[in-house]
């Protein structure tokens, strides 16, 4: 049996590297919904395995093609853990640890991008609504999640993206404070009695 040597390969450029981009451009082209996994496999011409293995999630490729840093899978997935009624302190949470951790650069860059923006706002409907509304679950749970994507929309538009002042000044601890009612009142919106 011969020794097989270990790492890359010699003479063939760095897998990692060529999933990133064929995957940005199928992104950019198709948007967020537009784009498979099994599509990027193909036009990087490697098993879908190798996605999983370097990127974990099409969301974590997703973050990672587009150097979108704020889209982390780990940070979603532990904002969906846990109770129902601390769910709009965690998402609050996850959205001001990533995003203040971006470099405000990047955060121009993102805004002044179309078709980074376009990808973006089609990661908040597509799987960012579709996790919520299945976190919370029920009838209403789309209608709710939805509601819920406009708050954490607003709140990253007026805080990274096109930044407001007196919002982009507010310390992590007062977003939470000041928006969790709101985001809560969109998850979990109280039975109103008809008029």
């Amino acid at each position: 049996m011969l020794n097989k040597p270990r790492g890359r390969p010699r003479g063939r450029p760095d897998t990692k590297a060529r999933i990133a981009a064929a995957a940005r451009e199928l992104f950019l082209r198709h948007g967020y919904r537009g784009t498979t996994v099994r599509a990027v496999a193909a036009a990087a011409g490697v098993d879908q395995a190798l996605i999983s293995y370097h990127f974990g999630s099409k969301q974590g490729l997703f973050g990672q093609s587009l150097e979108l840093l704020c889209v982390e899978p780990a940070a979603l997935d532990a904002a969906l853990r846990g109770d129902r009624a601390g769910l709009a302190d965690r998402l609050l949470d996850a959205v001001t640890a990533l995003w203040d951790a971006t470099d405000p650069a990047e955060h121009r860059v993102a805004a002044l991008d179309d078709a980074t923006m376009r990808v973006l706002r089609d990661y908040l409907d597509c799987d960012l609504r579709v996790r919520v509304a299945e976190f919370l679950g029920g009838p209403d749970a789309t209608q709710r999640a939805t509601a819920a994507v406009g708050v954490i929309g607003g709140v990253i538009f007026t805080r990274y993206l096109q930044p407001v002042r007196s919002i982009a000044a507010l310390p992590a601890s007062q977003v939470r404070l000041l928006f969790g009612p709101a985001l809560h009142a969109a998850l979990f919106p109280r039975l109103r009695a008809p008029r």
